[in-house]
Protein backbone atom coordinates (compact mmCIF):
# COMPACT_ATOMS: atom_id res chain seq x y z
CA UNK A 1 0.00 0.00 0.00
CA UNK A 2 1.39 3.08 -0.94
CA UNK A 3 0.28 6.31 1.39
CA UNK A 4 -0.79 9.57 -0.11
CA UNK A 5 2.68 11.52 -0.15
CA UNK A 6 4.37 8.92 -1.80
CA UNK A 7 2.48 8.08 -4.74
CA UNK A 8 4.10 10.70 -6.86
CA UNK A 9 7.61 8.76 -6.46
CA UNK A 10 5.73 5.54 -7.28
CA UNK A 11 4.74 6.59 -10.20
CA UNK A 12 7.97 7.85 -11.13
CA UNK A 13 9.35 4.27 -10.28
CA UNK A 14 6.91 3.08 -12.56
CA UNK A 15 8.27 4.76 -15.49
CA UNK A 16 11.63 3.85 -14.89
CA UNK A 17 10.65 0.73 -14.61
CA UNK A 18 9.23 0.85 -17.92
CA UNK A 19 12.27 2.11 -19.59
CA UNK A 20 14.57 -0.40 -18.24
CA UNK A 21 12.82 -3.33 -19.45
CA UNK A 22 12.85 -1.78 -22.79
CA UNK A 23 16.45 -1.04 -22.96
CA UNK A 24 16.54 -4.67 -21.33
CA UNK A 25 14.64 -6.13 -24.10
CA UNK A 26 16.35 -3.62 -27.11
CA UNK A 27 19.81 -5.94 -25.58
CA UNK A 28 18.17 -9.76 -26.20
CA UNK A 29 16.83 -7.89 -29.55
CA UNK A 30 20.49 -7.90 -30.82
CA UNK A 31 21.05 -11.31 -29.40
CA UNK A 32 18.29 -12.43 -31.59
CA UNK A 33 19.20 -11.06 -34.08
CA UNK A 34 23.64 -12.29 -33.61
CA UNK A 35 22.79 -15.70 -32.99
CA UNK A 36 19.59 -16.48 -35.32
CA UNK A 37 18.43 -13.65 -38.11
CA UNK A 38 16.68 -10.18 -37.89
CA UNK A 39 13.66 -11.83 -39.08
CA UNK A 40 13.15 -14.13 -35.64
CA UNK A 41 13.85 -10.77 -33.89
CA UNK A 42 10.67 -9.38 -34.40
CA UNK A 43 9.08 -11.74 -32.44
CA UNK A 44 9.87 -9.30 -29.52
CA UNK A 45 8.11 -6.61 -31.10
CA UNK A 46 4.77 -7.55 -29.34
CA UNK A 47 6.70 -7.48 -26.08
CA UNK A 48 8.17 -4.37 -26.93
CA UNK A 49 4.87 -2.56 -28.18
CA UNK A 50 3.55 -4.28 -24.94
CA UNK A 51 6.09 -2.50 -22.40
CA UNK A 52 5.97 0.61 -24.44
CA UNK A 53 1.99 0.39 -24.34
CA UNK A 54 1.06 4.25 -23.23
CA UNK A 55 -2.41 2.89 -21.77
CA UNK A 56 -0.09 -0.04 -19.47
CA UNK A 57 1.65 2.99 -18.09
CA UNK A 58 -1.84 4.84 -17.73
CA UNK A 59 -3.62 2.46 -16.06
CA UNK A 60 -0.87 1.40 -13.66
CA UNK A 61 -0.48 4.43 -12.82
CA UNK A 62 -4.17 5.06 -12.06
CA UNK A 63 -4.26 1.95 -9.90
CA UNK A 64 -1.31 3.69 -7.19
CA UNK A 65 -3.11 7.35 -7.57
CA UNK A 66 -6.43 5.71 -6.95
CA UNK A 67 -6.24 1.79 -5.11
CA UNK A 68 -2.64 2.74 -3.38
CA UNK A 69 -1.02 -0.12 -4.97
CA UNK A 70 2.73 0.31 -5.10
CA UNK A 71 4.20 -0.05 -8.78
CA UNK A 72 4.93 -3.48 -9.17
CA UNK A 73 1.36 -4.77 -7.96
CA UNK A 74 -0.29 -2.05 -10.40
CA UNK A 75 1.76 -2.87 -13.31
CA UNK A 76 1.10 -6.68 -12.59
CA UNK A 77 -2.73 -5.80 -12.16
CA UNK A 78 -3.17 -4.62 -15.45
CA UNK A 79 -0.85 -7.16 -17.62
CA UNK A 80 -2.98 -10.08 -15.63
CA UNK A 81 -6.29 -8.71 -16.94
CA UNK A 82 -5.01 -8.31 -20.55
CA UNK A 83 -2.97 -12.03 -20.49
CA UNK A 84 -6.59 -13.16 -18.94
CA UNK A 85 -8.90 -11.40 -22.13
CA UNK A 86 -6.55 -13.21 -24.53
CA UNK A 87 -6.95 -16.89 -22.62
CA UNK A 88 -10.17 -16.72 -23.05
CA UNK A 89 -10.46 -16.88 -26.83
CA UNK A 90 -10.97 -19.81 -28.27
CA UNK A 91 -8.24 -19.57 -30.98
CA UNK A 92 -4.95 -21.31 -30.03
CA UNK A 93 -3.16 -18.93 -32.09
CA UNK A 94 -3.83 -15.94 -29.62
CA UNK A 95 -3.85 -17.92 -26.61
CA UNK A 96 -0.13 -18.48 -27.76
CA UNK A 97 0.73 -15.23 -28.03
CA UNK A 98 -0.85 -14.20 -24.46
CA UNK A 99 2.72 -15.40 -23.79
CA UNK A 100 3.91 -12.22 -24.86
CA UNK A 101 2.32 -10.59 -22.01
CA UNK A 102 3.73 -13.08 -19.69
CA UNK A 103 7.19 -12.41 -21.04
CA UNK A 104 6.88 -8.75 -20.95
CA UNK A 105 5.46 -8.79 -17.09
CA UNK A 106 8.41 -10.99 -16.54
CA UNK A 107 10.87 -8.10 -18.08
CA UNK A 108 8.96 -5.49 -16.49
CA UNK A 109 9.45 -7.35 -13.03
CA UNK A 110 13.28 -7.89 -13.35
CA UNK A 111 13.62 -4.36 -14.21
CA UNK A 112 12.05 -3.48 -10.67
CA UNK A 113 14.19 -5.43 -9.16
CA UNK A 114 17.35 -3.93 -10.87
CA UNK A 115 16.46 -0.94 -9.28
CA UNK A 116 16.38 -2.42 -6.17
CA UNK A 117 19.83 -3.95 -6.55
CA UNK A 118 18.54 -7.18 -6.79
CA UNK A 119 20.28 -8.98 -9.34
CA UNK A 120 21.18 -8.91 -13.01
CA UNK A 121 17.44 -9.71 -14.41
CA UNK A 122 15.40 -11.90 -16.24
CA UNK A 123 17.46 -12.41 -19.69
CA UNK A 124 20.76 -13.90 -18.25
CA UNK A 125 19.18 -16.33 -15.88
CA UNK A 126 19.68 -19.36 -18.77
CA UNK A 127 23.14 -18.61 -20.59
CA UNK A 128 25.06 -21.03 -18.77
CA UNK A 129 23.11 -23.71 -19.19
CA UNK A 130 24.47 -26.38 -21.80
CA UNK A 131 27.97 -24.66 -21.95
CA UNK A 132 29.88 -27.82 -20.20
CA UNK A 133 30.80 -29.51 -23.39
CA UNK A 134 27.70 -32.29 -22.90
CA UNK A 135 24.43 -32.03 -25.11
CA UNK A 136 21.61 -30.87 -23.03
CA UNK A 137 17.98 -31.46 -24.07
CA UNK A 138 16.23 -28.67 -22.33
CA UNK A 139 13.38 -29.84 -20.26
CA UNK A 140 10.69 -26.88 -18.90
CA UNK A 141 6.82 -26.70 -17.95
CA UNK A 142 7.41 -23.32 -20.36
CA UNK A 143 10.21 -21.10 -22.33
CA UNK A 144 9.55 -17.70 -22.67
CA UNK A 145 11.51 -16.17 -26.54
CA UNK A 146 14.11 -15.01 -24.65
CA UNK A 147 15.02 -17.77 -22.45
CA UNK A 148 15.00 -20.30 -25.46
CA UNK A 149 17.55 -17.73 -27.42
CA UNK A 150 19.57 -17.34 -24.61
CA UNK A 151 20.75 -20.92 -24.22
CA UNK A 152 24.09 -22.11 -25.74
CA UNK A 153 23.11 -23.44 -29.02
CA UNK A 154 26.00 -25.52 -29.73
CA UNK A 155 25.45 -27.74 -26.67
CA UNK A 156 21.61 -27.63 -26.81
CA UNK A 157 20.23 -31.02 -28.36
CA UNK A 158 16.74 -30.33 -27.95
CA UNK A 159 13.50 -28.57 -25.96
CA UNK A 160 10.62 -30.52 -24.01
CA UNK A 161 7.89 -28.34 -23.15
CA UNK A 162 4.64 -28.84 -20.85
CA UNK A 163 3.25 -26.11 -22.89
CA UNK A 164 2.68 -24.38 -25.40
CA UNK A 165 1.84 -24.95 -29.44
CA UNK A 166 3.49 -25.68 -33.29
CA UNK A 167 2.52 -21.37 -33.59
CA UNK A 168 4.50 -20.81 -30.14
CA UNK A 169 7.40 -17.70 -30.45
CA UNK A 170 9.45 -20.69 -29.07
CA UNK A 171 8.66 -23.37 -31.33
CA UNK A 172 9.48 -21.23 -34.32
CA UNK A 173 12.77 -20.17 -32.49
CA UNK A 174 13.59 -23.16 -32.74
CA UNK A 175 13.13 -24.47 -35.71
CA UNK A 176 15.30 -21.62 -36.75
CA UNK A 177 17.94 -22.58 -34.60
CA UNK A 178 17.73 -25.98 -36.25
CA UNK A 179 17.05 -27.87 -32.59
CA UNK A 180 14.30 -29.81 -32.41
CA UNK A 181 11.72 -29.23 -30.07
CA UNK A 182 8.19 -30.70 -29.03
CA UNK A 183 5.40 -28.71 -26.86
CA UNK A 184 2.76 -29.97 -24.69
CA UNK A 185 3.88 -33.07 -23.43
CA UNK A 186 1.11 -33.68 -20.56
CA UNK A 187 3.04 -34.83 -16.91
CA UNK A 188 6.63 -34.09 -18.53
CA UNK A 189 8.12 -32.79 -15.24
CA UNK A 190 7.04 -36.34 -13.42
CA UNK A 191 8.15 -38.24 -16.21
CA UNK A 192 12.22 -37.16 -16.76
CA UNK A 193 14.54 -36.54 -14.06
CA UNK A 194 17.99 -34.68 -14.37
CA UNK A 195 20.10 -37.74 -15.29
CA UNK A 196 17.64 -39.20 -17.84
CA UNK A 197 18.86 -40.00 -21.70
CA UNK A 198 16.13 -38.38 -24.36
CA UNK A 199 15.91 -39.14 -27.97
CA UNK A 200 13.61 -36.30 -29.55
CA UNK A 201 12.54 -35.97 -32.68
CA UNK A 202 10.99 -32.44 -33.51
CA UNK A 203 8.98 -33.64 -36.36
CA UNK A 204 7.47 -36.97 -35.31
CA UNK A 205 6.76 -35.87 -32.02
CA UNK A 206 8.45 -38.87 -30.60
CA UNK A 207 10.33 -38.67 -27.17
CA UNK A 208 11.91 -41.88 -26.00
CA UNK A 209 13.20 -41.92 -22.13
CA UNK A 210 16.18 -43.94 -21.41
CA UNK A 211 15.96 -45.82 -24.29
CA UNK A 212 17.22 -49.33 -24.53
CA UNK A 213 20.09 -50.37 -26.52
CA UNK A 214 18.16 -52.36 -29.29
CA UNK A 215 16.96 -48.52 -29.95
CA UNK A 216 19.95 -46.79 -29.48
CA UNK A 217 21.02 -49.11 -32.06
CA UNK A 218 18.34 -47.75 -34.82
CA UNK A 219 19.98 -44.72 -34.48
CA UNK A 220 23.99 -45.76 -34.80
CA UNK A 221 25.38 -42.15 -36.02
CA UNK A 222 22.91 -39.84 -33.20
CA UNK A 223 25.64 -40.00 -30.19
CA UNK A 224 28.05 -38.36 -33.55
CA UNK A 225 25.62 -35.84 -34.66
CA UNK A 226 24.20 -34.57 -32.14
CA UNK A 227 27.05 -32.76 -30.20
CA UNK A 228 27.67 -31.01 -32.87
CA UNK A 229 25.26 -30.74 -35.60
CA UNK A 230 27.05 -28.88 -38.25
CA UNK A 231 29.42 -32.29 -39.21
CA UNK A 232 29.25 -32.06 -42.99
CA UNK A 233 28.93 -36.13 -44.31
CA UNK A 234 30.43 -36.98 -47.61
CA UNK A 235 27.80 -37.25 -50.18
CA UNK A 236 26.24 -40.58 -51.82
CA UNK A 237 26.72 -41.12 -55.20
CA UNK A 238 22.80 -41.18 -56.99
CA UNK A 239 21.25 -40.36 -53.79
CA UNK A 240 21.20 -36.11 -53.37
CA UNK A 241 20.11 -35.39 -49.91
CA UNK A 242 18.22 -31.92 -49.91
CA UNK A 243 17.67 -29.80 -46.55
CA UNK A 244 14.02 -28.82 -45.45
CA UNK A 245 14.12 -25.44 -44.18
CA UNK A 246 11.44 -22.94 -42.78
CA UNK A 247 12.86 -19.79 -42.91
CA UNK A 248 15.93 -17.86 -45.29
CA UNK A 249 18.19 -18.03 -42.86
CA UNK A 250 18.61 -21.59 -42.57
CA UNK A 251 19.82 -21.87 -45.72
CA UNK A 252 23.05 -20.71 -43.88
CA UNK A 253 22.91 -24.69 -41.64
CA UNK A 254 21.93 -26.21 -44.71
CA UNK A 255 25.04 -25.12 -46.43
CA UNK A 256 27.12 -26.06 -43.38
CA UNK A 257 25.93 -29.77 -43.73
CA UNK A 258 26.91 -29.79 -47.64
CA UNK A 259 22.85 -30.23 -48.74
CA UNK A 260 22.80 -30.80 -52.36
CA UNK A 261 19.71 -28.48 -52.41
CA UNK A 262 16.85 -27.28 -51.00
CA UNK A 263 13.96 -29.72 -51.18
CA UNK A 264 11.61 -27.42 -49.42
CA UNK A 265 11.31 -24.63 -48.41
CA UNK A 266 8.17 -23.80 -45.85
CA UNK A 267 7.74 -20.62 -46.70
CA UNK A 268 4.85 -19.93 -44.66
CA UNK A 269 6.70 -19.65 -41.61
CA UNK A 270 8.03 -16.27 -42.99
CA UNK A 271 4.86 -14.87 -42.52
CA UNK A 272 4.26 -16.66 -39.48
CA UNK A 273 7.22 -15.03 -37.85
CA UNK A 274 6.64 -11.56 -39.71
CA UNK A 275 3.06 -11.72 -37.77
CA UNK A 276 1.58 -10.63 -41.19
CA UNK A 277 0.70 -10.78 -45.06
CA UNK A 278 4.61 -10.40 -46.66
CA UNK A 279 4.18 -7.51 -49.63
CA UNK A 280 6.29 -9.19 -53.29
CA UNK A 281 8.88 -7.13 -52.24
CA UNK A 282 9.66 -8.65 -48.37
CA UNK A 283 9.16 -12.15 -50.34
CA UNK A 284 11.57 -11.61 -52.98
CA UNK A 285 14.42 -10.71 -50.60
CA UNK A 286 14.55 -13.49 -48.66
CA UNK A 287 14.06 -16.04 -52.01
CA UNK A 288 16.36 -14.40 -53.61
CA UNK A 289 18.72 -14.72 -50.55
CA UNK A 290 18.39 -18.65 -50.29
CA UNK A 291 18.42 -18.80 -54.17
CA UNK A 292 21.60 -16.69 -54.03
CA UNK A 293 23.72 -18.73 -51.25
CA UNK A 294 22.72 -22.12 -52.90
CA UNK A 295 24.42 -20.89 -56.30
CA UNK A 296 22.90 -22.98 -58.69
CA UNK A 297 21.56 -25.94 -56.97
CA UNK A 298 18.18 -26.50 -56.72
CA UNK A 299 15.78 -24.47 -54.57
CA UNK A 300 12.05 -26.15 -53.76
CA UNK A 301 9.67 -23.41 -52.71
CA UNK A 302 6.35 -24.62 -51.78
CA UNK A 303 4.09 -21.55 -52.36
CA UNK A 304 2.22 -20.51 -49.21
CA UNK A 305 0.50 -23.59 -47.13
CA UNK A 306 -1.52 -21.22 -44.38
CA UNK A 307 -4.37 -22.64 -42.42
CA UNK A 308 -4.81 -26.16 -40.70
CA UNK A 309 -2.00 -26.32 -37.80
CA UNK A 310 -0.51 -23.21 -39.44
CA UNK A 311 -3.42 -20.73 -38.03
CA UNK A 312 -3.24 -17.64 -39.96
CA UNK A 313 -4.98 -15.24 -38.00
CA UNK A 314 -3.69 -11.82 -39.92
CA UNK A 315 -6.29 -13.56 -43.23
CA UNK A 316 -8.87 -12.86 -40.96
CA UNK A 317 -10.23 -16.37 -42.05
CA UNK A 318 -13.08 -17.27 -39.87
CA UNK A 319 -12.58 -19.98 -37.24
CA UNK A 320 -12.95 -23.64 -38.86
CA UNK A 321 -14.05 -26.69 -36.30
CA UNK A 322 -12.31 -29.20 -38.23
CA UNK A 323 -9.09 -26.94 -40.09
CA UNK A 324 -6.75 -30.21 -40.79
CA UNK A 325 -9.76 -30.17 -43.70
CA UNK A 326 -10.51 -26.86 -44.46
CA UNK A 327 -9.29 -24.04 -46.44
CA UNK A 328 -5.60 -24.06 -46.64
CA UNK A 329 -3.24 -25.12 -49.43
CA UNK A 330 -4.27 -25.00 -52.75
CA UNK A 331 -8.00 -24.42 -51.95
CA UNK A 332 -6.83 -21.02 -49.77
CA UNK A 333 -4.51 -20.29 -52.55
CA UNK A 334 -6.95 -20.22 -55.14
CA UNK A 335 -9.20 -18.12 -53.02
CA UNK A 336 -6.59 -15.41 -52.22
CA UNK A 337 -5.43 -14.37 -55.49
CA UNK A 338 -3.72 -11.42 -54.27
CA UNK A 339 -1.52 -13.39 -51.63
CA UNK A 340 -0.39 -16.08 -54.81
CA UNK A 341 0.12 -13.23 -57.08
CA UNK A 342 2.28 -11.75 -54.22
CA UNK A 343 4.25 -14.46 -54.19
CA UNK A 344 4.40 -15.87 -57.78
CA UNK A 345 5.73 -12.78 -58.49
CA UNK A 346 8.58 -12.51 -56.08
CA UNK A 347 9.47 -16.44 -56.99
CA UNK A 348 9.78 -15.84 -60.03
CA UNK A 349 12.25 -12.66 -60.02
CA UNK A 350 14.13 -14.84 -57.40
CA UNK A 351 14.32 -17.53 -60.37
CA UNK A 352 16.31 -15.00 -62.23
CA UNK A 353 19.17 -15.36 -59.62
CA UNK A 354 19.29 -19.54 -60.29
CA UNK A 355 17.10 -22.53 -61.33
CA UNK A 356 13.75 -22.64 -58.97
CA UNK A 357 11.07 -25.20 -58.17
CA UNK A 358 8.19 -24.49 -57.15
CA UNK A 359 5.77 -26.62 -55.21
CA UNK A 360 1.60 -27.08 -54.90
CA UNK A 361 0.58 -27.89 -51.51
CA UNK A 362 -2.20 -29.81 -50.94
CA UNK A 363 -3.24 -30.77 -54.44
CA UNK A 364 -6.13 -33.35 -55.05
CA UNK A 365 -6.59 -33.90 -58.05
CA UNK A 366 -5.22 -32.69 -61.68
CA UNK A 367 -7.41 -30.03 -62.50
CA UNK A 368 -6.82 -28.36 -59.45
CA UNK A 369 -3.05 -28.41 -60.23
CA UNK A 370 -3.43 -27.04 -63.66
CA UNK A 371 -5.74 -24.79 -62.31
CA UNK A 372 -3.07 -22.94 -59.31
CA UNK A 373 -0.06 -23.28 -62.40
CA UNK A 374 -2.56 -21.44 -64.50
CA UNK A 375 -3.51 -18.18 -62.09
CA UNK A 376 0.70 -18.30 -61.11
CA UNK A 377 1.58 -17.99 -64.69
CA UNK A 378 -0.87 -15.19 -65.14
CA UNK A 379 0.54 -13.31 -62.66
CA UNK A 380 4.58 -13.73 -63.64
CA UNK A 381 3.72 -12.18 -67.13
CA UNK A 382 5.80 -9.56 -67.94
CA UNK A 383 8.14 -10.62 -65.07
CA UNK A 384 11.57 -10.97 -65.75
CA UNK A 385 12.54 -14.39 -64.58
CA UNK A 386 14.42 -17.46 -65.11
CA UNK A 387 13.91 -21.28 -65.03
CA UNK A 388 10.74 -22.52 -62.94
CA UNK A 389 9.41 -25.77 -62.80
CA UNK A 390 5.72 -26.97 -61.24
CA UNK A 391 5.55 -29.61 -59.69
CA UNK A 392 3.04 -31.72 -56.85
CA UNK A 393 3.03 -32.21 -52.96
CA UNK A 394 1.55 -35.45 -52.71
CA UNK A 395 -0.03 -35.41 -49.47
CA UNK A 396 -3.52 -35.90 -50.13
CA UNK A 397 -4.57 -39.50 -50.54
CA UNK A 398 -6.66 -38.54 -53.98
CA UNK A 399 -3.84 -37.03 -55.32
CA UNK A 400 -1.84 -40.01 -54.83
CA UNK A 401 -4.30 -42.38 -56.23
CA UNK A 402 -4.19 -40.08 -59.31
CA UNK A 403 -0.64 -40.24 -59.06
CA UNK A 404 -0.74 -41.15 -63.34
CA UNK A 405 -2.51 -38.18 -64.25
CA UNK A 406 -0.91 -35.54 -61.97
CA UNK A 407 3.03 -36.71 -62.74
CA UNK A 408 2.01 -36.00 -66.64
CA UNK A 409 0.61 -32.57 -66.20
CA UNK A 410 3.60 -31.63 -63.68
CA UNK A 411 7.15 -31.33 -64.04
CA UNK A 412 7.51 -33.37 -60.60
CA UNK A 413 6.39 -34.58 -57.89
CA UNK A 414 7.16 -34.69 -54.28
CA UNK A 415 5.75 -36.66 -51.35
CA UNK A 416 4.74 -34.77 -48.30
CA UNK A 417 5.35 -37.63 -45.82
CA UNK A 418 4.12 -35.85 -42.82
CA UNK A 419 0.29 -34.86 -43.80
CA UNK A 420 -0.03 -38.17 -45.69
CA UNK A 421 0.51 -40.59 -43.12
CA UNK A 422 -2.09 -38.28 -41.04
CA UNK A 423 -4.60 -38.22 -43.95
CA UNK A 424 -4.12 -42.10 -44.99
CA UNK A 425 -4.10 -42.89 -41.35
CA UNK A 426 -7.01 -40.88 -40.37
CA UNK A 427 -4.57 -39.85 -37.48
CA UNK A 428 -4.23 -36.22 -35.73
CA UNK A 429 -0.61 -35.75 -35.64
CA UNK A 430 -0.77 -33.39 -33.38
CA UNK A 431 -3.13 -35.16 -30.99
CA UNK A 432 -1.25 -36.78 -28.05
CA UNK A 433 -3.66 -39.37 -27.84
CA UNK A 434 -3.46 -40.90 -31.00
CA UNK A 435 0.36 -40.68 -30.89
CA UNK A 436 0.79 -44.74 -31.11
CA UNK A 437 -1.63 -44.73 -34.12
CA UNK A 438 0.94 -42.29 -36.16
CA UNK A 439 2.95 -44.74 -37.37
CA UNK A 440 3.77 -44.80 -41.01
CA UNK A 441 5.38 -48.55 -40.99
CA UNK A 442 1.76 -49.98 -42.10
CA UNK A 443 0.56 -51.56 -45.52
CA UNK A 444 -1.11 -49.17 -46.77
CA UNK A 445 0.78 -46.89 -46.90
CA UNK A 446 3.64 -48.48 -48.45
CA UNK A 447 1.04 -49.78 -51.21
CA UNK A 448 0.90 -45.84 -51.80
CA UNK A 449 4.47 -44.85 -52.45
CA UNK A 450 5.20 -47.69 -54.68
CA UNK A 451 2.15 -46.10 -56.76
CA UNK A 452 3.51 -42.64 -56.99
CA UNK A 453 7.00 -44.26 -57.98
CA UNK A 454 5.60 -46.35 -60.69
CA UNK A 455 3.65 -43.13 -62.08
CA UNK A 456 6.77 -40.75 -61.67
CA UNK A 457 8.86 -43.85 -63.56
CA UNK A 458 6.22 -43.90 -66.13
CA UNK A 459 6.65 -40.54 -67.23
CA UNK A 460 10.03 -39.69 -66.15
CA UNK A 461 9.09 -37.21 -63.99
CA UNK A 462 11.86 -36.75 -60.81
CA UNK A 463 9.97 -37.53 -57.55
CA UNK A 464 11.72 -37.09 -53.74
CA UNK A 465 10.35 -37.66 -50.19
CA UNK A 466 10.40 -34.33 -48.70
CA UNK A 467 9.12 -35.12 -44.93
CA UNK A 468 11.36 -35.76 -42.26
CA UNK A 469 11.13 -40.00 -42.32
CA UNK A 470 13.92 -39.31 -44.86
CA UNK A 471 16.00 -38.53 -41.77
CA UNK A 472 14.58 -41.85 -39.92
CA UNK A 473 17.16 -44.72 -39.66
CA UNK A 474 14.69 -47.21 -39.76
CA UNK A 475 12.23 -45.94 -42.17
CA UNK A 476 14.56 -44.68 -44.83
CA UNK A 477 16.25 -48.09 -46.28
CA UNK A 478 12.37 -49.16 -46.99
CA UNK A 479 12.26 -46.14 -48.62
CA UNK A 480 14.93 -47.35 -50.84
CA UNK A 481 13.85 -50.93 -51.29
CA UNK A 482 11.10 -49.12 -52.92
CA UNK A 483 12.82 -47.00 -55.31
CA UNK A 484 12.91 -43.58 -53.71
CA UNK A 485 16.30 -41.69 -54.91
CA UNK A 486 16.16 -38.54 -53.21
CA UNK A 487 15.12 -36.86 -50.03
CA UNK A 488 14.85 -33.97 -48.47
CA UNK A 489 15.24 -33.53 -44.01
CA UNK A 490 16.15 -31.02 -41.78
CA UNK A 491 19.72 -29.34 -42.13
CA UNK A 492 20.91 -31.57 -39.15
CA UNK A 493 19.44 -34.89 -40.24
CA UNK A 494 21.27 -34.48 -43.41
CA UNK A 495 24.76 -36.12 -42.23
CA UNK A 496 22.37 -39.15 -40.32
CA UNK A 497 20.44 -39.31 -44.18
CA UNK A 498 23.65 -39.59 -46.00
CA UNK A 499 24.65 -42.69 -43.56
CA UNK A 500 21.49 -44.64 -43.38
CA UNK A 501 21.04 -44.48 -47.26
CA UNK A 502 25.07 -45.46 -47.72
CA UNK A 503 24.94 -48.90 -45.62
CA UNK A 504 20.78 -49.17 -47.56
CA UNK A 505 22.21 -48.75 -50.85
CA UNK A 506 25.67 -50.94 -50.27
CA UNK A 507 23.21 -53.77 -48.92
CA UNK A 508 21.13 -53.77 -52.12
CA UNK A 509 24.38 -54.54 -54.12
Amino acid sequence: CVIDGGMSAEVERLHQALRGAAENLDKVVNLVKERVGEVQANIFLAQKMIIEDKTLAREAAEKIEKEHMNAEAACVDVLDSYEARLLEVDDEYLKDRASDIGEARHRILDSFRRQRGDGDGYSARPSDAGTHGTPLIIVAEELTPGETVAFNQENTAGFLTERGGPASHVAILARAMGIPAISGVPALLRKIGPDDHVIINGTTGECIINPARQTLNLYPALGRLAPKRKIAVPKVPGFPVYANINTSNEVELALSMNAEGIGLYRTEFEFILADKVLNEEEQYERYAHVVKRMEGKPVYIRLADLGGDKAAHFLSLPAEENPALGYRGARLLLGQPELLGAQARAIARAAALGPVHVIYPMIVDEQQFLKLRTRFLQSIQGVESGQITHGVMFEVPAACICAENLLQAADFGSIGTNDLVQYLLAVDRDNGLMAADYDSDRPAFWRIIEHIVDAAAQYGRPLSVCGEMGGQPQLLPKLIARRIRCVSVSPRLIGLARLTARRALQAKK
